[in-house]
């Protein structure tokens, strides 16, 4: 993927704009800075696990490879150290995302980095105090060969500083959990 991406239309993302669910839960992600947040309100919306919040379940091996031109969408130099986590977001015990997030450890804080390290905190949260807008490079459908098969939609973005820099490269597969029917009261 190139920098060239980011003018990809987002429009016919995951489901057919006659599917509500599917139309509801893409504006909800493009409603928010953070997959974490949007996942949040999502679970917390459709009963998805009631009173749980969105943690991670580190995914051990099979690490996607990083796109060829990670350094340049990051902006970092080929000596830079990066991080790489491949998660899964959960909502209970309901996997709502397969994510692999590319980040650059310097522009976060030391506490920050120990938390991606240590803890089942998703990215979204552990930044949060960073302000962090994101910056969508692509959207597909159901088959993104880097995702698991029950993905319903691919979303590709960059994750930016105030002032523009990047601290992470996101490429999220949301799963069909996240379209089964809400419980009834």
């Amino acid at each position: 993927m190139t920098l060239a991406a980011a003018s990809l239309s987002l429009a016919g993302c995951a489901h057919r704009p006659s599917d509500p669910a599917a139309a509801a839960f893409e504006a909800n992600l493009a409603g928010h800075a953070s997959a974490t947040a949007a996942l949040q309100q999502w679970c917390d919306a459709r009963g998805i696990a009631p009173g749980e919040t969105i943690a991670v379940a580190f995914v051990a091996g099979a690490d996607e490879a990083p796109p060829a031109d990670l350094r340049a969408i990051l902006g970092v130099s080929a000596d830079e150290q990066l991080g790489y986590r491949h998660v899964r977001l959960v909502c209970g015990t309901v996997v709502l995302s397969d994510a692999h997030n590319w980040f650059v450890p310097a522009r976060l804080t030391a506490e920050m980095n120990r938390q991606l390290t240590d803890s089942r905190v998703p990215f979204g949260r552990v930044a949060a105090s960073l302000n962090f807008t994101r910056q969508p490079l692509a959207a597909a459908r159901r088959g993104d060969p880097g995702c698991p098969a029950d993905a319903i939609s691919t979303h590709k973005a960059q994750l930016l500083l105030p002032g523009g820099k990047p601290i992470a490269y996101v490429v999220e597969c949301y799963t069909e959990a996240n379209l089964a029917p809400a419980p009834r009261a």
